[in-house]
């Protein structure tokens, strides 16, 4: 459990996401065609079982709106709520709205007060984000007193302890190899960022995730808040070894001397990599090796 107090915690998590909500998008790759309509139809559905509709739904932690844009791209909801603590993120969430010519409303709040009515939604989800949250049993409690009786709970791709820690391997490879890699594909070393202003505010990366899970505590929190038919599952091992590998790479390079072919090479490879976990290793491994964990209930 994170040593920082609840208020330390959401003081490092607006300001590291309120700092990187401009870029944010450009740094993960995050897009809202077709190839991200699928990524998080795919996410999705590995996390309920299967595709449904959902009437009105609600995105704890919405970031730039990866996921509610998406899902409302593809028909998946009708009515959209995307919540964060950071204006930054959901100003870069209306924005993108805008030009998709999409509605969604959004609030600015936590996760374990919500500003909504009882029973006013048919999905809660998220991505990546319950790992950010100081006070889960409270956060999931608030899931479950917003949910319409038969409504259902998402989160998709928050980080296993197992699989962070295998994850590491890789990472510090390629900090041990970056200056031949560097050489390689022509790339500049990318300077250290400054510790003062809003450049200080980007290490606060390594401060805000404050928890990695096993698929037991996962499955906990959804069943002390009274979930039902809770189902825990895990996504990602090799192609997640592969992504770190070279997002480790790319971090310690200027991101405009990145040679198109090197691109291509990480993100196809990513992508192949993918379906070997998704099609072979998901159905046969235990949740617990995953980098990422996913976990639904219903509401009774």
């Amino acid at each position: 459990m994170p040593s920082q107090s609840h208020d330390e915690i959401r003081e490092a998590n607006v300001r590291y996401h309120d700092v990187a909500a401009s870029e944010y998008d450009a740094k993960w790759g995050i897009s809202y065609g077709p190839d991200g309509r699928a990524q998080v139809l795919g996410k999705m559905r590995r996390a309920l079982g299967m595709q449904q509709h959902f009437g009105r739904a609600l995105e704890i932690g919405a970031g730039t709106g990866y996921f509610t844009l998406n899902l409302l791209r593809a028909g998946v909801v009708d009515e959209a709520v995307a919540t964060d603590i950071s204006a930054g993120m959901l100003g870069e969430l209306e924005r993108s709205a805008r030009r998709l010519g999409l509605r969604v409303e959004t609030a600015r709040c936590e996760a374990a007060e919500l500003p909504f009515d009882d029973d006013s939604f048919d999905l809660v989800f998220g991505h990546a984000i319950l790992h950010h949250l100081p006070d889960l049993d409270a956060a999931f409690a608030e899931f479950r007193r917003v949910l319409r009786p038969g409504g259902r709970i998402a989160f998709c791709g928050e980080p296993s302890r197992h699989g962070d820690r295998i994850a590491g391997v890789p990472k510090r490879a390629a900090l041990t190899v970056a200056p031949v890699w560097r050489r390689l594909v022509g790339a500049r070393e990318r300077p250290l960022p400054s510790t003062e202003g809003e450049e200080r505010d980007h290490w606060l990366e390594h401060v805000v995730d404050v928890h990695a899970f096993t698929p037991g505590e996962l499955r906990g929190f959804a069943q002390r808040a009274g979930f039902e038919h809770v189902r825990v599952s895990g996504e990602e091992l090799v192609a997640g070894l592969f992504g770190w590998m070279n997002r480790t790479l790319e971090s310690t390079a200027e991101p405009a001397d990145l040679p198109l072919n090197w691109i291509r090479y990480a993100y196809f490879g990513y992508l192949g990599l993918k379906q070997v976990d998704t099609r072979v290793l998901e159905g046969r491994l235990p949740a617990a090796v995953f980098y990422n964990l996913l976990v639904s209930g219903h509401a009774p």
